[in-house]
């Protein structure tokens, strides 16, 4: 085994000496069999919807909607409730990217039916994508693996849709694969096989209901193009006399005419949100098959963006969204005679965001459509409702047929229980707010009542990403975070985050012209506030006794070389800190309050750089590590003995701890890992000796980006998936 001398600084002693190692696991206490034990889950509202790219009502069936995300999944609408409900929160660690929604298809035919085609990345160290069927409207599904990658967070994800069902033969699906042609089914969706189009990139498909032999498809292929296919998809031609761009939707209409929106970009292809600059609006007359330009004027000629959701409702009435139109904003255009003219909405729209504290902030006194309008659709059982996604969230139409009338129409944010917000980090201190998340996109907030959207804790300025949150464990009510673009990247707090003011300095460096990509990285504060160790990505750390007036770079910390390493204050005693070097597998602290780090842990066994590693120590217990890593759970109950390694885990990727369940026992030990073979959330109750499985298949939620035990409260777990906003965990006999 390695050992390694600390300095001797005075203010190390607090650490004690250093750690041992066996070369081999050494499980100290006995292992005892996984159980499992019920708990109840729920989303935390905040309201965050993020970006929603596609919907899809049930053409026959009333009160059937369905709306998918870029990174959140799959979600119907229950109509009953007024609420949505997640299809997509069985999928495990390993399926976690199928997270990424890229198309819906139903069945005309059977209202039970419902399909997705699920990936993230286009990336070669993504996992594959696959498509999803379901027989009972999302309860169970079943998994077809695909050869090829599906970007349902990749450029063009706005478009589609890309899977069909032939409305005329119900086992015949089509999927218009990213980058890998035109994919087909003619099993229900059970297998598929590549079709001999010549054609790579799809950005729609849509069998025409009325015409058995004809298939109509995007392309993205060149500058774009809308083709047709009359042999099933093995062959396409470009339709002539169009715009070469890229058809981002389309849409039939009850007399038989068809309508398709287009978008061209300002470099790719494949239309990305955020990067269209042209587009238009072109109709094929249902007798004759002509085609004619409708495009709608812009209110200035300046005004550039694309086109993208398209729809016709069965009384006739056509609506249309620019894409990326930032000046004067994005609108929807509705026309009520075929295209011939168009009224836009904005003017005539009122977007209710009460109930959402945070949009109230982001909106900041403005009314307005949104941005990143990819898709909307009429609901075709109701002529009052139509709705439409944003870079943010859903809106919905309460009585849509005043537009006609040149009265208001009014639009309520609809994304009750749909929070597809990215949770970087999770904290729940031991007194204030219940939890804090800092959030990509919309900063983040702190919850005082976990049955209502937070209001007086949050982060603001709300229009970016926050990349951590931390807080004093001695006085709580003191918190700092890390921003991505307000001035100094940084801001305190000194009333639990009812206010906040920016740091005065910063010892982040925005990347320069030529330069990759580098956050503004992690952020710690002692346990008594007087200390903070900044860790911007890939520039060492930083730490100030000033409360960030001015910052001083630290001695002895690791190479990042790309790792992010993240800093952590001990909670009890104050100005010390520690970090995990993943390059090394060592454990460095710092008792002087970030000046200088020293080795304090080595001989830990080596991490590949695809394994993840996190340390945590225990918040109401000076100097108690533990690290979680792909390789095993490791343990120190006080910096001076032994770390020993956990038996009967058997990795382990986040953990968390939480209020003991008997008076003066040893914290609730969350974990997310594997325990005796089984993938799940688990809970120990007697420092690791015993575990619980507290979650089920139904609710594994993909992949998790931090999890946060509850201090006061015991048994409670917060949880930050992927794209699915915080999630809270409590043991079924305890009530909501």
């Amino acid at each position: 085994m390695k050992i390694r001398r600390c300095s001797r600084r005075s203010a190390m002693a607090l650490l004690g000496c250093c750690l041992l190692f066996p070369n081999q696991p050494l499980s100290a206490r006995p292992s005892m069999a996984p159980q499992a034990a019920p708990y109840t889950w729920h989303t935390l509202p905040f309201g965050g919807g993020g970006f929603v790219d596609g919907f899809v009502y049930h053409p026959r069936e009333q009160g059937i909607l369905y709306a998918r995300t870029d990174i959140g999944g799959l979600y119907r609408y229950d109509y009953a409730a007024k609420r949505w409900l997640p299809l997509l929160d069985h999928l495990s660690r390993r399926d976690g990217d199928l997270m990424g929604v890229l198309g819906i298809a139903i069945d005309p035919a059977n209202p039970d039916k419902v399909y997705a085609a699920c990936g993230l990345y286009l990336n070669q160290w993504s996992r594959k994508g696959a498509i999803l069927r379901s027989n009972d409207r999302g309860g169970t599904w079943q998994i077809t693996e695909l050869p090829i990658h599906v970007g349902g967070n990749a450029d063009g994800r706005g478009s589609g849709e890309r899977l069909a069902v032939d409305p005329h033969n119900p086992d015949v699906l089509y999927y218009g694969s990213n980058e890998d042609g035109l994919w087909m089914s003619t099993d229900g969706g059970r297998s598929f096989s590549r079709s001999r189009a010549s054609q790579r990139s799809f950005s729609l498909i849509a069998a025409d209901p009325s015409d058995p032999s004809s298939l109509w498809a995007g392309t993205a292929d060149g500058a774009g193009a809308l083709v047709h296919s009359r042999d099933g998809g093995q062959s396409f031609a470009a339709v002539a006399g169009l715009p070469e761009m890229v058809p981002q939707r389309l849409a039939f209409a009850p007399d038989g005419s068809m309508y398709v929106a287009f978008a061209k970009s300002d470099g790719q292809a494949a239309v990305n949100p955020g990067h269209a600059v042209n587009g238009a609006v072109w109709k094929r007359d249902a007798k004759g098959g002509q085609w004619r330009d409708v495009t709608p004027k812009g209110p200035s000629p300046d005004a550039s963006g694309g086109f993208s959701g398209i729809d016709v409702s069965r009384d006739g009435i056509v609506a249309v969204s620019t894409l990326d139109r930032w000046h004067p904003g994005d609108d929807i255009y509705v026309s009520h005679d075929g295209g011939q003219s168009w009224t836009g909405l904005q003017d005539k729209a009122r977007h209710l965001s009460e109930g959402y504290p945070w949009l109230v902030n982001y909106l900041n006194g403005k009314d307005d459509m949104g941005h990143w309008i990819s898709d909307l659709k009429f609901n075709p059982f109701d002529a009052e409702e139509m709705i439409y996604g944003t870079g943010f969230g859903i809106w919905m139409s309460r009585n849509f047929t005043s537009a006609k009338s040149d009265q208001t129409v009014d639009f309520d944010f609809a994304v009750h229980n749909l929070e597809e917000t990215v949770s970087l980090q999770l904290v729940s201190p031991t007194r204030g707010a219940r939890v804090m998340s800092a959030m990509g996109d919309v900063a983040g907030a702190a919850w005082d009542d976990l049955a209502h959207s937070p209001s007086a804790r949050l982060f603001t300025p709300n229009k970016e990403n926050n990349f951590s949150i931390d807080y004093a464990g001695l006085r709580p009510e003191i918190l700092v975070r890390t921003t991505a673009n307000s001035p100094n990247n940084g801001f305190r707090s000194r009333d639990g985050g009812a206010s906040w003011e920016s740091f005065a300095s910063t010892p982040y460096k925005r990347p320069t012209g030529g330069e990759g990509w580098r956050g503004p990285g992690r952020i710690a504060i002692s346990a008594r506030g007087t200390a903070l160790v900044w860790a911007p990505e890939k520039d060492g750390a930083h730490y100030s006794t000033d409360g960030g007036m001015s910052w001083q770079r630290s001695s002895g910390w690791p190479v990042d070389d790309g790792q992010n390493l993240q800093p952590i204050a001990d909670k009890v005693y104050d100005g010390i800190f520690y970090v995990f070097d993943r390059s090394t597998s060592r454990i460095l602290a710092s008792g002087d309050g970030g000046a200088q780090f020293n080795v304090l842990v080595d001989g830990l066994p080596k991490l590949e750089p695809w394994q993840g590693a996190q340390l945590a120590v225990v918040p109401s217990r000076g100097r108690d590590l533990w690290l979680a890593t792909s390789l095993g759970l490791f343990h120190s109950p006080d910096s001076k003995s032994k770390m020993d390694q956990i038996g009967n885990v058997d990795e382990s990727w986040l953990i968390s701890f939480g209020a003991a369940t008997t008076k003066n026992g040893y914290p609730a030990i969350f974990l997310w890992g594997k325990v005796k073979g089984v993938e799940g959330l688990w809970r120990s109750d007697d420092e690791a000796a015993s575990w619980v499985r507290i979650n089920d298949d139904a609710h594994q939620y993909g992949e998790l980006r931090a999890i946060a035990g509850d201090m006061v409260e015991p048994g409670l777990l917060y949880i930050a998936p992927h794209g699915r906003g915080v999630i809270v965990g409590r043991p079924s006999a305890q009530p909501f």
